[in-house]
């Protein structure tokens, strides 16, 4: 039986990765808050502030995997300093996001990566953690950067916002979904990844991606899943900037559309993460999943990407 500590564990994606720990028969403690929610069953929770002095007191022993979820580089730093003498292993999640240049389609581990300069920037203060963590554990550590995570549970409420609209039906605002590709990793596939690269006690960086498709191909699907009978009025780019329509994620967005120069973003090559065993799910079972759990919710809950009915609705009444 292995030890594992999850630094996180109560919120999504840790929560998916301590459970399938939890199934192997580890031995699993989650290290949290405990804001998030609970730790799953028959994972032991310690409540912490990792911002906090003293944040690892608690913990004893060495520890078979360690599993790195935050992106603070402080939290992270302090984490290292703490535990990486007693962990054999260490996985970092971190995020495709540390690439300088999303234009390049099929780019692949070697790529360039963002400097560390402004640490309010996400994948800038991915590339810290990062750097942090291999000073310290060398070849004991496991990079993995996911691309756009779908599935249950996303708190960005990004991926599931076109199979809700589309079940919703009706007339819907796309962008032009010519030449535009979709790149997802599914919840349930990343977090398998990550049980099994510290199973391996993989000594790697690897971008976690699924195949990427057509953004066509990507409504096609979606449509057919949520049975959709309406139009989809496609919207260029210009025409949606000046409508105060913003990319990607957040109010008033239309998720998954990025800009023109951004073509790479969604085109990673994932030859790394299946030569180190990851695996991915067809997307239509992704959008079918999304789907069961946004109708749990309520397909006209408030979000928080995405556009409201209301933006929406004045918006096609302005394309015409």
């Amino acid at each position: 039986m292995r030890r594992v500590l999850v630094l996180g564990g109560t919120a999504w994606l840790g929560g998916e990765i301590a459970s399938l720990l939890v199934a192997a028969g580890d031995q699993v403690t989650c290290l949290a808050r405990g804001r998030s929610g609970a730790a799953p069953d028959g994972a032991r929770l310690v409540r912490a502030d990792r911002e906090r002095q003293g944040a690892y007191d608690t913990l004893d022993g060495d520890w078979d995997e360690v599993i790195e979820l935050a992106y603070a580089p402080d939290v992270v730093a302090s984490a290292v300093a703490a535990l990486s003498h007693r962990a054999s292993h260490w996985t970092l999640i971190s995020t495709v996001s540390v690439s300088a240049d999303n234009n390049q389609p099929d780019a692949d581990e070697s790529a360039a990566v963002v400097e560390p300069e402004d640490l309010a920037d996400y994948g800038q203060a991915k590339v810290a953690a990062e750097r942090t963590t291999a000073a310290a554990l060398g070849e004991r550590l496991l990079i993995i950067r996911p691309g756009l995570i779908a599935g249950p549970g996303d708190p960005s409420d990004r991926f599931g916002y076109w199979p809700m609209r589309l079940a919703r039906g009706g007339d819907v605002l796309a962008p032009v979904a010519e030449q535009r590709r979709v790149q997802v990793i599914d919840v349930a596939d990343l977090a398998a990844f990550a049980v099994h690269g510290g199973g391996q006690r993989l000594s790697a960086v690897v971008n976690a991606v699924g195949p990427s498709v057509a953004m066509a191909e990507f409504f096609a699907q979606a449509e057919a899943v949520a049975a959709f009978s309406g139009r989809r009025v496609e919207a260029d780019d210009d025409w949606l900037l000046a409508h105060d329509v913003r990319y990607w994620m957040g109010p008033r967005s239309l998720p998954l559309w990025l800009p023109a120069t951004a073509v790479g973003f969604a085109q990673r090559s994932n030859a790394a993460y299946r030569a180190a065993g990851g695996t991915f799910r067809p997307m239509t079972e992704t959008i079918e999943r999304a789907l069961a759990h946004e109708r749990t919710l309520g397909l006209h809950r408030r979000r928080r990407s995405g556009l409201t009915a209301d933006e929406e609705a004045e918006l096609l009444s302005a394309r015409g």
